[in-house]
């Protein structure tokens, strides 16, 4: 084999594995967003619909803020967000083939949570921006979260509580899965 094909083949497996060790490196990330995301608590007692578009909005909702808190990091928070992403349309593929939508229906859902995803992703960027109007996170909770259900103030306040917290985390933190408390509060 000639030596510039050896490097060339060698740089590309290296890369695989490089990619494959970064992805699960975000595993602990991905499984606290899954956690917060799923607590039951969000659906019994916040209004959340407890449906696969539910359950998808409720995972957009706490991925959001943590893509949201990595883009305020340095290098390689922009990594370890990219893995994350990746990691959560792969679920999102995966729980939509186990719920049964077949092969040739899922690259077409794909494209409408990927639109989704990246739309409520802005939506709730611009409701916690420092110059937001008073109300932006309740209407955009309502309108993404609580398919047009009221939102409560317990739960506006911990989507804003966690966002706070989440500004406190370092990358390190952040990636190992040490997320903070997100439904401390219930609805009365």
């Amino acid at each position: 084999m000639h030596p510039v094909n050896s490097i060339g083949f060698a740089a590309m497996i290296a890369s695989l594995f490089g990619r494959r060790r970064r992805a699960q490196a975000i595993e602990p990330l991905y499984g606290a967003i899954m956690a917060r995301a799923l607590d039951y608590d969000l659906y019994r007692h916040h209004g959340v619909p407890d449906t696969f578009e539910g359950r998808f909005e409720a995972v957009t909702l706490v991925a959001g803020l943590v893509l949201r808190r990595l883009a305020q990091l340095p290098p390689p928070a922009a990594d370890a967000a990219q893995d994350l992403v990746d990691r959560t349309f792969d679920g999102v593929d995966s729980a939509m083939r186990e719920v049964g939508i077949s092969d040739v229906g899922v690259p077409k859902r794909m494209k409408k949570f990927t639109s989704a995803f990246y739309g409520r992703l802005a939506a709730y960027g611009a409701a916690l921006a420092p110059d937001a109007p008073a109300g932006a996170l309740k209407a955009a909770l309502e309108k993404n979260l609580l398919e047009g259900a009221p939102a409560g103030a317990a739960l506006v306040a911990a989507v804003a509580g966690f966002s706070v917290a989440l500004a406190a985390l370092p990358l390190d933190r952040l990636v190992a899965g040490h997320l903070p408390a997100f439904l401390t509060v219930r609805e009365g």
